[in-house]
C-alpha cells in the first residue's frame, strides 16, 4: 500500500462511512461474517492493546480481531499474553493472530513489508493517551505507519503528531473527531420517513456485547436473505468499517440525536434496507453515559434487544454501583421510549455452557421474551427474535429463498 499525503481524516468527513469493499459489502449491508473482511487486498494493521486485550477497556482490539472490513490485522501487541492466539484468549477459535511482546516484535512477525497501520486497541475511561503510549506512538509513526485512533483525545490536533505526519509522510485517523459544528443536524422527525423496521441493541452496562451482537444479528439477517444496513455508534464500529455511522460520545449533545437521525435516514435511501440494526452504547440506567438515551431519540427503534451480563456484580469500571437487572432495564427502556424490549442477548463472561443454558431458560421463564447468546448459540436463534417479532420480514426470506 502506498502511502497517503500527510493528511489527518476522519470518518466523520462524510455522512456516509465506506468500508474497504463495494456498496452491498460488508456487514454494513449484505456480507462479511463475523472474523471475515481480512483479505490480503485490505490495508495491514497491528494492533496495541498492551495488558487489556481480551478485557473490558480492550473492546476494540478484541472487535477487531473478531471482525474488520477496513484492515487485516497482523498481530496485536499485548505483554502480558505474548505468544498466544488471540482467538483462544477471547474463548473462542483460534484466529491465526498472535499476540506479541511489544512494537519490535510484532513488527518482526510482519515480515519484510511494514504494516500499512498502528491502530490503538484500547478504550479507557480516560479516553486519553499516557506519556508511555504516546512515545510508542511516535516511534510507530517513524517506522512508516499510519496512525488509528478512537481516543477523545485527537492526535491530529496536537502539534507534534501533526509534525510527524508531514516528516513521515503518514496519515492520522482519529476515528472519534466529528464534522465541524456548522455541518452538525439537529433532529428533524424524519426518521419517521424510515419505513423498514428499527432495530436497537441496548444493554445493562457498558462493554457487555452490543457491537459485536449488532454485528451477529446484522449478518444472521443477511444469511436469511434480508437486506440489513448496520448503524455504528461508537468508535469501533467504524474502525471495524461500519459504512453508515457516528462516533456518538464525541458529538455535543445538542446534536446527538439529530446525528444519528440524519445517519440512518442517509442508509435508508441509500440502501433501500428491509432492516436496520443500530449499536447501542453504555445503558440508559448507567449516570456516566447519556448515549442510550440518545439512540433511543434519534433512531426512534421500533425494537429493541437487550444485552446483558448476568455474572458481573458491579458496573464497569465503578465498583461501588451494583449492575441492575434485565427486568428494570427492560422497564426504563419502555418507559423513556415508545419502542418494545423484543428479546435477551447473554454476555456469557465468566460462564460455561451449561450455566448459560440455565440462565437463558431462566430469563426466558422470568421475562416471557426469546433469549440467546450472540457467541455461543446458533447465530439463527439471534435473527429469529426479529423475524418474530416483524412477520412481514419472515415474508420477505420466504420470498427469497
Amino acid at each position: 500500500m502506498s502511502k497517503a499525503q500527510p493528511t489527518t481524516r476522519t470518518p466523520q468527513d462524510s455522512r456516509q462511512l465506506r468500508g474497504s469493499g463495494a456498496p452491498g459489502r460488508g456487514p454494513g449491508a449484505r456480507g462479511g461474517k463475523l472474523g471475515a473482511g481480512r483479505s490480503a487486498d485490505v490495508a495491514t494493521a497491528l494492533v496495541y492493546c498492551e495488558a487489556n486485550f481480551g478485557e473490558l477497556d480492550g473492546k476494540t482490539a478484541n472487535g477487531l480481531v473478531r471482525h474488520s472490513e477496513l484492515y487485516r490485522v497482523l498481530s496485536v501487541i499485548d505483554s502480558t499474553k505474548a505468544g498466544l492466539d488471540t482467538g483462544e484468549v477471547l474463548g473462542e477459535q483460534a484466529s491465526g493472530i498472535p499476540i506479541c511482546r511489544d512494537l519490535a516484535a510484532a513488527v518482526a512477525h510482519a515480515g519484510d513489508v511494514t504494516p500499512d497501520y498502528f491502530i490503538f486497541g484500547m478504550a479507557p475511561a480516560s479516553g486519553m493517551l499516557t506519556a508511555r503510549e504516546r512515545v510508542l506512538l511516535l516511534e510507530a509513526m517513524d517506522l512508516g505507519m499510519n496512525i488509528v485512533s478512537g481516543l477523545h483525545e485527537f492526535l491530529g490536533d496536537d502539534p507534534e503528531f501533526a509534525a510527524k505526519s508531514v516528516e513521515k509522510n503518514v496519515e492520522i485517523r482519529d476515528v472519534r473527531k466529528p464534522r465541524p459544528k456548522t455541518e452538525l443536524r439537529m433532529f428533524s422527525g424524519r426518521i419517521r420517513d424510515v419505513k423498514c423496521p428499527r432495530i436497537a441493541i441496548l444493554g445493562t452496562d457498558c462493554a457487555t456485547g452490543k457491537r459485536t451482537t449488532a454485528t451477529v444479528l446484522t449478518q444472521a439477517l443477511v444469511d436469511q436473505g434480508l437486506k440489513a444496513v448496520l448503524i455504528g455508534t461508537g468508535q469501533t464500529g467504524l474502525m471495524q468499517g461500519a459504512r453508515y455511522g457516528v462516533a456518538l460520545d464525541a458529538i455535543p449533545s445538542q446534536f446527538c440525536a439529530g446525528e444519528l437521525e440524519g445517519t440512518i435516514v442517509d442508509a435508508y435511501e441509500a440502501e433501500d434496507p428491509d432492516v436496520i440494526v443500530i449499536e447501542g452504547q453504555g445503558a440508559l440506567s448507567h449516570p456516566a453515559f447519556s448515549t442510550s438515551s440518545f439512540i433511543l431519540r434519534g433512531s426512534c427503534p421500533d425494537a429493541v434487544i437487550l444485552q446483558h451480563a448476568p455474572r458481573r456484580r458491579h458496573r464497569c469500571d465503578f465498583e461501588n454501583m451494583p449492575m441492575p437487572n434485565p427486568v428494570t432495564e427492560i422497564n426504563l427502556i419502555q418507559t423513556f421510549s415508545d419502542t418494545k424490549v423484543i428479546g435477551l442477548t447473554i454476555n456469557h463472561e465468566n460462564m460455561q455452557s451449561a450455566a448459560v443454558d440455565g440462565t437463558i431458560a431462566m430469563y426466558e421463564s422470568e421475562l416471557g421474551i426469546p433469549v440467546t447468546d450472540a457467541l455461543t448459540r446458533p447465530p439463527e436463534h439471534l435473527a429469529k427474535i426479529v423475524l418474530s417479532a416483524f412477520p412481514k420480514l419472515r415474508k420477505k426470506t420466504f420470498a427469497s429463498t
